[in-house]
């Protein structure tokens, strides 16, 4: 007979313990945003759900449960991971054949790291170390299935190129003029597109510092098997080029010389433009750090084609602010010059000089150019936790004096977003104190979106 319980010595039957079992349910959780009586939280948090029968609580924890259970991402590796935004009209872009991947990474160059240690001095030093860095970075690259990649503070180019063909790539590079050892750099897998043009600026030919710019035209190899088929059975194509404009830059640093900072992104628009038209009115991706905030001058210039520069002080054209010894972001300082803008409309003063760099002419103070550009992160919606109101990146760069958004990648309108790779909340970013961090290997974080042609 099964034994129900244990006789005291005064003849009554205890009956047998049983085990206690509990499931951790206390979760911090931050309010962010109260909207029509729903709570929006600013970071990532998990919800109390009702507690699960008995047998199935007895189930889920048994030792035979727990041998085939898979192992589970840690809490900091969960929210360290970049999530896909996809295109609201993805039904309609997956019919797109011809679709491609692009990344834009300020990588940080090695003697800059060296040079500017009270930048990362909360980064501990094996993280900026070149030869952990390289592969972090390729593994990452590796991890988008990028197609074409657009670098920035490259100084180190032999190295890089050396581990990209393995994967496929090749590239150019352009080195910054002066005494600066870093520059840019373009790869693109050589399975789909073959260069077909290339070439760079010298901004200081034009006065504009020691800054560069690369512009290449790559032929799509995807259409290529289909476009013979067509010329063989006399069959209209459907689409009649493939081919695109790349521009690759890093803009001036300098916040107090928005004059030269204008000046380097009309020239790299002007000769985008140039070489779409003449390889036949071809796209145009523009892409790099451009050192300009969201929503500043610098960004409405890209956004809406034009710009009077009387309306705004030259030190604000990129929204930067001299933080100095201070921890401010280009966000906070670009709130506060908003509202002077719109409380005091004024016309601001620049000398001959300074009208003359930022606009290529004499007397003239309106900036035009004739690329209609679309940001690609713009044109997909995202997470609150991860974008701003309008809809760029929250942060793409993050050390001990800075956080905020200077990286883009803008085309024009014969492309469209399929998706877009979302940047790292900012609560998990200051966890790390800085980057790059054992995940990551660059003070900025990739940005990457895949295209398809629109037609």
């Amino acid at each position: 007979m099964k034994q129900l319980g244990r006789m005291e010595g005064n003849g009554d039957v205890r009956p047998p313990k049983r085990k206690r079992y509990s499931i951790n349910t206390d979760v911090e959780q931050q309010p962010h945003k109260i909207r029509g009586g729903r709570v929006e939280f600013e970071t990532e948090t998990l919800t109390r759900e009702p507690s699960p029968s008995l047998s199935t609580r007895f189930q889920a924890l048994s030792p035979l449960s727990r041998r085939h259970r898979k192992p589970q991402q840690s809490r900091d590796e969960r929210e360290s991971s970049r999530q896909w935004a996809f295109s609201p009209c993805n039904s309609s872009t997956s019919t797109y054949k011809d679709k491609f991947v692009v990344v834009s990474y300020n990588i940080l160059g090695v003697e800059n790291a060296s040079k500017h240690p009270d930048l990362y001095y909360k980064v501990p030093p094996r993280f900026l170390e070149w030869g952990r860095r390289k592969k972090l970075i390729r593994k990452e690259i590796n991890r988008y299935n990028a197609s074409i990649m657009c670098l920035q503070e490259v100084d180190r180019f032999d190295d890089l190129a050396h581990l990209f063909q393995k994967d496929g790539f090749e590239g150019v590079y352009k080195a910054r003029t002066g005494e600066a050892s870093d520059g840019c750099a373009i790869f693109w897998k050589k399975e789909m597109f073959s260069l077909l043009h290339q070439e760079n600026i010298e901004f200081q030919s034009f006065g504009l510092r020691n800054n560069v710019a690369q512009l290449c035209v790559l032929k799509s190899k995807q259409n290529q098997l289909e476009s013979e088929i067509t010329l063989q059975t006399s069959v209209s194509p459907c689409t009649q080029n493939r081919s695109v404009v790349i521009g690759n830059t890093h803009v001036l640093f300098n916040p107090n010389r928005g004059d030269i900072k204008l000046g380097q992104v009309r020239l790299f628009l002007e000769k985008a433009h140039e070489l779409s038209q003449e390889w036949g009115s071809i796209p145009v991706i523009i892409s790099g750090d451009l050192n300009s905030i969201p929503q500043s001058p610098m960004y409405q210039f890209l956004a809406s084609s034009e710009l009077d520069i009387r309306l705004h002080n030259r030190r604000h054209i990129s929204g930067q602010v001299d933080s100095g010894s201070e921890n401010r972001s280009f966000i906070s300082h670009w709130r506060c010059s908003i509202r002077k803008y719109i409380s005091r409309p004024l016309q601001y003063i620049w000398n001959e000089e300074e009208v003359r760099l930022a606009t290529g002419i004499e007397g003239a103070t309106r900036l035009q150019h004739h690329l209609k550009l679309c940001s690609a992160y713009l044109g997909v919606p995202g997470s609150c936790r991860t974008r701003d109101r309008c809809g760029e990146p929250l942060a793409t760069s993050y050390h001990s004096k800075f956080m905020g958004t200077v990286d883009y990648i803008w085309h024009t309108e014969e492309l469209v977003p399929v998706r877009v790779l979302e940047t790292l909340p900012v609560n998990i970013l200051r966890r790390n104190g800085g980057l790059p961090s054992k995940k990551w290997g660059s003070d900025h974080l990739a940005l990457v979106c895949e295209l398809a042609f629109r037609k």
